[in-house]
Parts: structure tokens; C-alpha cells; sequence
């Protein structure tokens, strides 16, 4: 009988600034970390880039446009999350968009709002805390979860 190979899970994340200010929205209704405050983020679904995925995901959640040439990785992680799955998660800023972000899946995101990239909500989730943090440390890969 052959071995399975080890499969990762790829995620992309938006860091999405402006003012001094990261747009966030909490977890709702997706039986996962519901309640907590994350960045626009999802699944690359195959067959498409980095960009690619991160472009349709904020499209998807928040109804803007991004360019592929103002999207920039700035951090790497390498995590395993609270129920035993690794993940690749890169992280991604945009220099501009278009639109005005709004909740689009209301199905699984109940608030989004601004804060101030000092003064994160205590409910942010805290492999997120550390991405965005690393951001600001010029730190382009770190590994969280495997403690």
C-alpha cells in the first residue's frame, strides 16, 4: 500500500491600510473561530496565482477591485491551526484599490470595520496579531501553532 503524500493548505490575506488604520472583519456563522476579527482572506481553489486568489476573494467579501501590479507579499507563514491542518498563508498589501469596502457574505462576516493599527481588538485572531506585527517588523516569514 503507498504512503500519502503530506498535502499544505494555501491561504492568502489582505492587509488593507489606510490612515494608520487595517480594515478587520469578525468570523460569523462558519463554525470556525466565529467572533473573531481577521483580515479579507481565503483558499487559493487550484489552478490560479497568489494574486489571483486574493484578487477574487476581496471581490467576493468586500466588493472591491484590486490590480495584480499593486498587490505586494510582505510576509510568509507557515501555521498549523487549532484543528490539525497546515497551512501556507501569504500575505498580501495593496497599494490601491477601488471601491468602497461592504460586507458581501453577510452569511459569514457581521461586522468590518477600521482600527487602528496600534490598538487591535482583543478578539483578533492571534496568528493575525503576529502577521501583521511581523509586517511591521520587516519579518517576511515566521511559523505559529506548532508549539
Amino acid at each position: 500500500m503507498a504512503n500519502k503524500r503530506f498535502m499544505l493548505r494555501v491561504a492568502c490575506y489582505l492587509l488593507l491600510i489606510k490612515e494608520d488604520k487595517i480594515l478587520l472583519l469578525r468570523r460569523f456563522n462558519t463554525g470556525w473561530e466565529d467572533g473573531k476579527y481577521t483580515l479579507i482572506s481565503g483558499h487559493l481553489d487550484g489552478d490560479e496565482t497568489v494574486k489571483q486568489a486574493m484578487i477574487r476573494e476581496t471581490k467576493e467579501e468586500e466588493g472591491i477591485n484590486l490590480n495584480p501590479e499593486n498587490l505586494h507579499v510582505v510576509h510568509t507563514m507557515h501555521r498549523k491551526s487549532n484543528n490539525n491542518f497546515e497551512y501556507i498563508d501569504f500575505f498580501l498589501i495593496a497599494d490601491k484599490w477601488k471601491g468602497q469596502p461592504k460586507i458581501m457574505e453577510s452569511d459569514k462576516c457581521d461586522d468590518m470595520r477600521w482600527f487602528p493599527l496600534k490598538n487591535l481588538p482583543g478578539n483578533t485572531l492571534p496568528y493575525i496579531k503576529q502577521a501583521i506585527e511581523n509586517y511591521f517588523n520587516k519579518v517576511s516569514f515566521s511559523e505559529s501553532g506548532f508549539e
